[in-house]
């Protein structure tokens, strides 16, 4: 297999660095302003709801969810939500743009040791400005050859990125915490797929199912990339 890789992709959010557990937080906080209308747990629903529906408009990442925050508390308020609870909303939405870059175990030993024998690329979704900022502030910049930041991660925009790089489906690998976005995709245009579960998972990349591929590998640690590929 490592003799026929020649790119490799890592996800960002949850693979390179802690992601999920600061929206969880952020939600947390969200929620126990929320419950003189809802018990925490309906308010957690409720703004599931209200961000799966924005998914069209507004895609992935922290503007959108801050959106979903305010459209929810006007929602369960029925419209009587106070402009103070909606600056707090807002407070705690900045607090979570501004969360410090908390790397992943191992990350960055592993993209030392595959730099220079694999070209290396961050293949992500989410707010290009936000996740711009995470990649400068992570300090691993210096490790991929390519960033490519897409509003969704589906075998059209893995075929765009495999014809990009001037490479076959079976020349590139993707690492990542997501079955449903970055391993489904990939293994269905003949591409290989690593995924490292992370602790953390949202609730819309959850899938119910067991994967047989010959090109797909269950890891437990970043570390294990090394086992295949060095």
């Amino acid at each position: 297999m490592k003799e026929q890789i020649k790119v490799i992709a890592f996800d960002a959010d949850d693979t390179l660095w802690v992601n999920e557990p600061y929206f969880r937080e952020t939600e947390e906080k969200f929620s126990q302003m929320m419950e003189d209308y809802l018990p925490q747990h309906s308010v957690t629903k409720e703004l599931f709801k209200v961000e799966i529906d924005n998914l069209p408009l507004y895609g992935y990442g922290i503007k959108g969810f801050i959106l979903s925050m305010i459209e929810t508390a006007i929602k369960i308020s029925d419209k009587t939500i106070k402009v103070d609870t909606i600056e707090k909303i807002l407070e705690i939405g900045q607090e979570l743009l501004q969360k410090p870059i908390e790397l992943l175990d191992d990350i960055e030993e592993v993209l030392q040791q595959l730099q220079g024998k694999y070209k290396l690329v961050m293949a992500t979704k989410g707010d290009l400005l936000d996740q711009e900022r995470k990649l400068i502030k992570s300090g691993l910049e210096k490790y991929f050859h390519h960033t490519e930041i897409v509003s969704e991660k589906k075998e059209k925009e893995y075929t765009k990125l495999i014809k990009h790089l001037d490479i076959k489906p079976e020349e590139f690998l993707m690492i990542g915490n997501s079955l449903k976005s970055d391993i489904l995709p990939v293994l269905n245009l003949g591409a290989h797929g690593f995924h490292i579960p992370f602790h953390t998972t949202w609730e819309y990349e959850k899938i119910d199912t067991e994967i047989d591929h010959p090109k797909f590998k269950q890891l437990s640690s970043v570390k294990e990339v090394l086992d295949y590929l060095l």
